[in-house]
């Protein structure tokens, strides 16, 4: 019976050999993290090891820009934020076009300064596109915000050249601005802007829906344009309603609860999906148009037409 009690140890001992190999089996990989607090640390040192490689190969490329061009980089450095700016690198490095490309202004042509948020970010190129061999259309070096914004930066985005059109809104941004502060701070901008002696044209505010989850409302960007109206007429500033022209097309363009447009063919495209408004009424943006004269194209086909009519009766 010996050979019994010896047997039993071994058992044992396999036993044991088998719960080792599986615990070994069940041990996470090399580098696996255990906890959320270790999954948080390897997913930042990833996007900083990513980053890191973005913004060496975005050093290179400013590297080889000329001088305008670097200094241009420079003043979009410093404006685009921490949102704006990483996705415009990625764009450079990738060879790909987007609204706050360096504009090399042709001098028989005038310049076109477009200073508004995201939406008019939308349809920045897409009025480029429509205004080619007419227009130097150039956008200001920011996801422009509120009035409050307006004030602290204007001077950057006009930088030193001469314009001959500034189209400028405010408006979504400031759907929470008190009435007072939005019509002080508009009237500042708008006395700021005439220095330059440009053609201003306002873009009214583009619709947005209610959201009670982001506590936005329909009816804060109708009041906000009542305020900018009488702001414009006060100054003699002609209107470019892109409200009017997308209040009937919003089906077409805005997806719900979005303050954005999208479209993916025809003349409302902007190439991306981020903002895209009606590119057709901001190519009146470089048109000599009345001071008095309010205008919104009657159809989204119109680009060319309207602009070359308003061209003619400036």
């Amino acid at each position: 019976m010996g050979w019994l009690h010896r047997l039993i140890p071994m058992k044992r001992l396999l036993l044991l050999s088998f719960l080792a190999v599986g615990l070994v089996a069940a041990e996470p990989p090399k580098g696996e993290p255990t906890n959320a607090k270790e999954a948080a640390a390897q997913a930042a040192a990833k996007k900083a090891a990513q980053d890191k490689v973005v913004d060496e190969r975005y050093a290179a490329w400013v590297a080889k820009l000329t001088p305008a061009e670097q200094a241009w980089e420079k003043v979009l450095q410093g404006q685009l934020g921490s949102f704006y700016l990483p996705l415009h690198k990625r764009d450079k490095i990738a060879g790909k076009s987007n609204a706050w490309d360096f504009v090399k202004d042709d001098p028989k042509l005038p310049r076109v300064l477009l200073i508004g948020d995201s939406v008019s970010r939308g349809y920045t190129q897409a009025t480029r596109k429509v205004l080619a061999g007419k227009a130097n259309v150039h956008r200001a070096p920011a996801n422009c915000g509120p009035t409050a914004s307006g004030l602290k930066n204007l001077d950057v985005w006009l930088g030193e050249g001469k314009w001959d059109v500034i189209h400028f809104n405010f408006g979504i941004h400031d759907r929470g601005t008190p009435a007072a502060d939005y019509v002080k701070r508009l009237e500042e901008i708008v006395t700021r802007l005439e220095k330059t002696g440009a053609k201003l044209i306002w873009a009214s505010t583009t619709p947005i829906p209610d959201n009670p989850a982001q506590k936005q409302t329909a009816q804060s960007i109708v009041e906000k344009n009542a305020l900018a109206a009488e702001v414009m007429k006060k100054h003699g500033i002609p209107t470019d309603d892109l409200f009017a022209a997308m209040a009937p097309r919003l089906k077409e363009f805005q997806p719900p609860l979005d303050v954005h447009y999208t479209s993916a063919s025809g003349p409302f495209s902007c190439g991306h999906s981020a903002s895209c408004n009606s590119a057709y009424t901001i190519s009146l943006a470089a048109c000599r148009i009345p001071t008095t004269q309010n205008f919104y194209p009657s159809s989204p086909n119109s680009t060319t037409t309207n602009c070359n009519a308003m061209a003619q009766i400036a």
